[in-house]
Order: structure tokens, then sequence, then C-alpha cells
């Protein structure tokens, strides 16, 4: 793997969408809003959150890296790609309660931080089952990696991850 940040403290950050790559990034959000969810086919999620400034509702589609139930409650884990700056991930830190909607359904769900050696464990474990998005990913923040599991866990350890925790926060339509 070979990155700067391998010698340096902070991975390298790529700049927000502008433009037309930021309008068809918001798509997905008006997809879901439409009741097109399913098409994503648990692949995504639209998240429903606080801004931590304004307090006004804001909604934001993110790949789903992991998904699993304990005892009867679920749970999605997702990473952001943009690093620790990105608005959601911020908000999400300031208020936790928040909303998803996975394919049709909404679930209420808290937010929680995982610490960098898990994020390193779920790279290494979603590298495999999504090598291109991975590589992407990977290339997007800085990293160039050659497909080894130790390369994807250190990817993983700078890259902040979440995991919506369901039963814990407010439900509420996003339309």
């Amino acid at each position: 793997m070979t990155h700067e940040s391998a010698s340096s403290p902070g991975p390298h950050r790529p700049p927000l969408p502008t433009g037309l790559r930021r309008t068809a990034a918001r798509l997905p959000v008006h997809m879901f809003r439409a009741g097109l969810g399913p098409l994503f086919r648990g692949r995504l999620l639209l998240l429903v959150h606080t801004g931590r400034t304004t307090g006004l509702s804001r909604r934001t589609v993110i790949e789903i890296v992991e998904s699993a139930t304990v005892d009867g409650r679920r749970s999605w884990t997702v990473a952001s790609g943009f690093g620790p700056g990105a608005d959601w991930y911020r908000n999400l830190l300031r208020t936790p309660h928040a909303t998803v909607q996975v394919g049709r359904g909404f679930h209420a769900v808290t937010a929680h931080a995982l610490p960098a050696e898990e994020g390193g464990r779920l790279m290494a474990r979603y590298a495999p089952r999504h090598p291109r998005t991975a590589r992407r990913l990977s290339a997007l923040m800085g990293f160039t990696v050659d497909g080894s599991a130790e390369d994807y866990r250190r990817v993983g350890e700078s890259i902040p991850f979440l995991t919506l925790v369901e039963g814990t926060g407010p439900a509420r339509s996003s339309r």
C-alpha cells in the first residue's frame, strides 16, 4: 500500500463533489423519496439526520458496509469516504439519533462511532465482497492498494465508521 499518510499523520481527503457531480450524487436521495429504495437491493440506505448548526432535517444516501441483527435489533455499519469532515458524519456525532430508510422500511437508529481497529477489520472483510468499490474508495482517499487484507485493514483504520443501531432513535418519514 502506498500513501503519504503511511508516514504522515492524516490521509488525503477528497474534495466534495460540485456541479453536475453533486447533482448526480444527490439523485439517490430523490429515488428513495420517490419510493424507489428497493432498487438499491440493500446496498444503500437513506439517512435522515439533524443538522448540527441549523437543527433542520438533512438527508443523504450512504453505502452499507455491513448489516447485522443481534437480539432482534438490526444495525447497519457505514463509512465516511469523505473523512471525519463530512457533514452527515459530524451531524451524527453531535446528534446520534436519526432515521434510516432501507428499501421501503424506516428504522429509528442511534449512531455509534467505531474504533479505528474495528474499521480496519470491517474494510478487510468488505474488500473481498466488493473489490472494485473497495479499490475506488481507497483511491478516492489517496491510497494505492495491492489487494491484500493488510492493505485494506490499514485503509479502514483511517476511515471513520459508524454503526447505526435500530430501536433507539426518532422514527419519522423521509417524505
